[in-house]
Formats: C-alpha cells, sequence, structure tokens
C-alpha cells in the first residue's frame, strides 16, 4: 500500500528529509537536475540527473551537508502559482518543466489523470524551491538530526520507462530518534540473516535450477516435509470447520476465462495458450474460481437447504510473473493455493465470513502471527472492474456488515480490490515487524452470474449463490517464504523436517542409537542418526547449524539407563531422560504444536 499522511505517521519528516538531501546534493552538483523524492515506507528517495556517476563516499559528504540545513531551522513554506510562474521558476530543471505540462493538462506527476482541481504549489526551505503538493514539517529544525543514515544508492529510469533516462537514486531511511533509527538497522542486518533464499539453501529445502526455469523451486525432501505438514495442517483445520476438499486438475479452457471475466484481466498473467484446435485452446490454471463455479453446476439440481457448500482445493497454479518480479518463494510462476469457494445464501455471508475469520485467525496463531491488521480492499475508479454498481454495493455493504458484526477493525483502500468484488485482507507481522499480506476474504456476486451458478431457492424458483473466495495463508511457497524468515530457519517441532538427531559417542553406542531412532519412528517422529566419526561436539554444532530442535546423545551411562542425553538447539542441555519420557514430551509437543 503506498504511503500516505493518512496511513503514515512518519510521512511528513521523511518528506521533508527528501527535500532536504536534494538541496544538500545541489549544493555538491550546482548543475544537477532534479527529478521527484517522495517518501516511502520506511524512508524516502530522490531521483537525480548528475555529471558523474556518485559513490558510496558521496552519501557521507551529503548527509554532512544535509546536517548543516537541518541545523539552520528553515521554514517550509508553501505557496499556489501558475503553471506559467512554475515554468519560470524551474526553467533550468527539465523535468519538473514535464511535470509542469502533465500537470497544467490535468495529469498527475505519473502521467494519469487527476480527477479534482489541479493546483501547482511549491514548498520552499532555504534555497530550495520544489514542486510539490506536501505536507511537510513546520522547519528543518523539527527533524531528529540523528534519526536518518542515506542507505543506498540506485539507478531508476524516469518515470519508471526504460526508454527514458536512467537517473540516479539516492534511498534514506528516517526515525523519530536515534534509537528507533538504531533498532531499523538492526532488523535490517537481521533480515539479511534470515533471508529465505539463503537459510533455504543453507538448510537444504529448496533450489531453483536454470535448466528447469526462473520462478519454479525444486523442493527437496525436506522442503516436501514442510510443504507437506503446513497443507495436512490447514487441509485438518479446515475438515473440522465443515469445508470438503475437490480437485479440478491444472489446465482448462481458454474460453472459461473469457465467461468469468478473467481473460480480460490476467492475460498478460497467463501463460501462452496451448493450442488444439481454433476451437480448443487451453491454459495453464492461474485460479480455481471458474474450475470451482464449473464443478457447483456439475453438481446436479442443488437446493437452498444444499447451501452453504464449501469447496477447498491445494491446486497448483501457474502464472508468468514478469522475470524482474520473481523474488525466491515469495513471488514464483507455479505456486500451490489453499483455496476455498464457498456458495451461500446472501443471509448467510456473515455466518459464512465468521467462520472463515474464525479459521483464519486460529491457523495464524498457531504459526504465532497474532499481530495482524485487516484491509477492506474496495473498487476504484478505473477500468478494470466490472462494471455493475448494484452487485458492487450489495457485495461492499455485505462485507463492511461481516467485519463490524465480528469487531474487526479494518482500514478502507480505494482501488485494491478484485475486479469482480470488494476483499478483507488479513496483513500479519513477523518478529521483525515486517508486513505480509497472507489471508483474504472476497465477497463475490458477479463471477457466479456469469458462469451459470443457480440453485432452487425456497420459492422453488432457480437463483444465484453468492460466492465467498477465501485463502488461509494464500500460497504454500510464499508462506513457506515468510515462515522461514519468520522463524529464521528453526521451525517449531511439529514443523521441522528433522525433528530429532541422535548423536553416539563411539561406535560402541550405535547399535543403541539405531534402536532408539526406530521407536521413535515408530511414533511416527522424524528422526535421524549421525553416524559421521566426529567428534560430538563437531556432531551436536552440525545439528544446531541445521536448526534440529533435538539432540539425543548416548554414551555408556546413558546406554546402561536406558535413556538420552538431551539438549536443545538453543544450546540448553536438559540432561539425561528416560527414551519413554522424552517419546512423551516430544509427542505432546507435536500435538499441541506448540
Amino acid at each position: 500500500m503506498p504511503v500516505s499522511p493518512d496511513n503514515d505517521p512518519y510521512y511528513r519528516l521523511r518528506h521533508s528529509l527528501a527535500h532536504v538531501m536534494a538541496e544538500a546534493v545541489l549544493q555538491i552538483f550546482p548543475e544537477g537536475k532534479v527529478a521527484i523524492g517522495p517518501p516511502i515506507e520506511h524512508g524516502f528517495y530522490y531521483d537525480f540527473d548528475l555529471p558523474r556517476a556518485l559513490t558510496p563516499e558521496d552519501l557521507g559528504a551529503i548527509e554532512h551537508g544535509m546536517q548543516k540545513i537541518i541545523a539552520g531551522n528553515f521554514p517550509f513554506t508553501y505557496r499556489e502559482v501558475s503553471a506559467a510562474e512554475a515554468r519560470q521558476i524551474f526553467a533550468n530543471q527539465p523535468y519538473k518543466l514535464e511535470l509542469i505540462d502533465g500537470l497544467s493538462k490535468g495529469l498527475d506527476e505519473n502521467g494519469e489523470t487527476h480527477h479534482g482541481d489541479t493546483v501547482i504549489s511549491t514548498y520552499t526551505h532555504d534555497t530550495f524551491e520544489d514542486l510539490c503538493r506536501g505536507p511537510h514539517l513546520e522547519h528543518t529544525g523539527q527533524i531528529p538530526a540523528e534519526g536518518f543514515k542515506l542507505m543506498s544508492i540506485a539507478g531508476a529510469y524516469w518515470r519508471g520507462d526504460e526508454k527514458q533516462k536512467q537517473l540516479q537514486r539516492i534511498y534514506g531511511t528516517a526515525w523519530n530518534s536515534k534509537a528507533e533509527l538504531e533498532q531499523h538497522i538492526h532488523n535490517l542486518e537481521e533480515a539479511k540473516r534470515r533471508d529465505h533464499r539463503k537459510l533455504g539453501k543453507e538448510l537444504g529445502l529448496f533450489f531453483f535450477s536454470e535448466d528447469v526455469g526462473p520462478g519454479l523451486p525444486l523442493f527437496t525432501p525436506k522442503g516436501e516435509i514442510l510443504r507437506y505438514e503446513m497443507e495436512r495442517y490447514v487441509r485438518e483445520v479446515q475438515t473440522r470447520y465443515g469445508y470438503q476438499h475437490v480437485w479440478t486438475g491444472n489446465v482448462v479452457k481458454e474460453q472459461l476465462y473469457h465467461r468469468s471475466g478473467h481473460y480480460e484481466n490476467y492475460r498478460d498473467s497467463m501463460f501462452p495458450p496451448m493450442v488444439e484446435s481454433e476451437d480448443l485452446v487451453f491454459r495453464l490454471k492461474p485460479m480455481n474460481c471458474p474450475s470451482h463455479m464449473t464443478l457447483f453446476n456439475q453438481m446436479g439440481v442443488i437446493s437452498y437447504r444444499d447451501l452453504p457448500m464449501r469447496f477447498a482445493e491445494f491446486a497448483t497454479l501457474y502464472r508468468y510473473e514478469d522475470s524482474g518480479a520473481l523474488n525466491g518463494l515469495t513471488r514464483v510462476r507455479a505456486l500451490t493455493q489453499d483455496d476455498c469457494h464457498i456458495f451461500c445464501l446472501p443471509d448467510q455471508i456473515q455466518e459464512e465470513f465468521n467462520l472463515a475469520l474464525n479459521l483464519i485467525r486460529e491457523v495464524l496463531e498457531t504459526y504465532h502471527f497474532s499481530d495482524y491488521k485487516v484491509r477492506l480492499s474496495l473498487r476504484g475508479d478505473t477500468g478494470k472492474f466490472v462494471a455493475d454498481d448494484e452487485k458492487w454495493e450489495q457485495a461492499t455493504s455485505a462485507l463492511r456488515a461481516a467485519l463490524d458484526a465480528n469487531g474487526v477493525e479494518y482500514t478502507e483502500e480505494e482501488g485494491e480490490a478484485a475486479f469482480y468484488g470488494p476483499k478483507a485482507d488479513f496483513l500479519a507481522r513477523d518478529v521483525l515487524g515486517r508486513e505480509w499480506q497472507l489471508s483474504t476474504i472476497q465477497v463475490d456476486f458477479i463471477q457466479p452470474s456469469r458462469l451459470g451458478c443457480e440453485y432452487i431457492g425456497e420459492d422453488n424458483q432457480p437463483h444465484t449463490p453468492v460466492v465467498l473466495h477465501r485463502a488461509v495463508t494464500g500460497t504454500t511457497e510464499r508462506f513457506l517464504g515468510v515462515l522461514i524468515e519468520h522463524y529464521a530457519g528453526a521451525f517449531p517441532l511439529w514443523l521441522a523436517p528433522v525433528q530429532a538427531v541422535i548423536i553416539p559417542i563411539t561406535d560402541k553406542q550405535m547399535e543403541a542409537a539405531q534402536a532408539v531412532r526406530q521407536r521413535l519412528m515408530a511414533v511416527g517422529m522424524r528422526v535421524e542418526v549421525d553416524n559421521s566419526r566426529d567428534r560430538m561436539q563437531g556432531k551436536i554444532r552440525r545439528a544446531q547449524l541445521q536448526k534440529i530442535p533435538y539432540m539425543l546423545i548416548i554414551g555408556n551411562k546413558e546406554l546402561e539407563a536406558g535413556a538420552v542425553a538431551v539438549r536443545m538447539r538453543s544450546g540448553e542441555d536438559l540432561g539425561a531422560i528416560p527414551v519413554d519420557d522424552f517419546i512423551a514430551r516430544a509427542l505432546e509437543e507435536i500435538k499441541t504444536r506448540s
């Protein structure tokens, strides 16, 4: 979600610092040209056209110049100007002149039509004046001198168009205090340590290969255990909540997506067509809803008494994401979605939303995501949304009522809805405070009608059901990437690919180690024996690096007592424990998913 003064308490600070940075850069490069410099999440940036390439050493000099400007307590002064005045002010700034031309034609800084009256305004502080709507702080002295840092330099095309000139972008971060800044820097370093791409390789969970193709992950046996346990858990919870699991394949006739509206809205994200004949064209399935609605239509005559009907599916979908957008597991081209479509009566929406909400809460809290918020994504005024005001109003009112009835606090975001209806998106924070969109519940009055879904009502007449689209963890791949970083690869016992490693001190205990392994495997645990020739401390260190929850050490004393010396990956030593007692402890931990 883009930052704005309404949703970001740091907006004024970061916006003001972008201007201060631009002035400091122009003090070093008086002939430089400035483009745009907005606040963003965690900081700000500004794009420059400069006479030479910047180096990391330049950032220190720019920061020094910024400190001098901040100390000057210069007020930020707003004024409105005509297009002619603006052209005169920025006569030597070609990028600003292009923006002014657009503003005079009713376009915003992105070149898109601006709705409402167009006002050209500037903000001035010290000797620097910028084309800007604001808002800003009152003066530069309100900027905490130790609360910001310039982070990096990157290339950026003007207006994001690779056909335009490449500019130099300086990124900075800004906070209200030195302590907040230091915490942010710490989180960035911790995020690097937790990077799921790095940990996934180190723990042997998944790989990408050029032989298979970008965005198509290959999961190892350990990675597949994670996938299986994640999906099994959600499947168990869904079954308990009354959902039925279905399977609808991987390939679909393209014509179905024309009817549903997906072709018009998603064809750029679909893999190329597979043509059997002029009348028979197939696509790899990019979403499940048209297939689930088709299945609903094949179920025979459906009475209102049969509703709600809840179809859930762990289906691998294929989306032709732009190669530049691919990012480890969090953005892939083959994704397995824990998808569900609930066919219900209009007066069942609130009850079904409540059921889905409780299910989502239970799953997220099991994974230790308790800090989450809900965003109500609404239709915008662009052409990507199906034009049916009545159905949109019905769906939006129903979703708002369901959120309110459940006491859910939410924010509203225009233009973020699905093309067929509004949605409630669940954004959870991980241990580093980063926000991830995970779960979603969407209300759809449009697709069921397009695809001819019907039930026989109490009046003995056909009616169109409402469909709720619902995902709990989103996609297995993306959620696994989030979990790897959330847990730093140290998965809870129930999820860990290897739950315990047995370490015999010498070869004399090898037979006993294998016997303990068999006992643990018999109760369903995933166990390995380290039979390498390394010393015991080396074996323990290797198990800790692999983030295995338990190390069970067997020496002569443990062999005689029928026990194992238990160490945890944290380094905690639990001492010698009878094997049966350890099994009871581990099984309880697995059962409760604690």
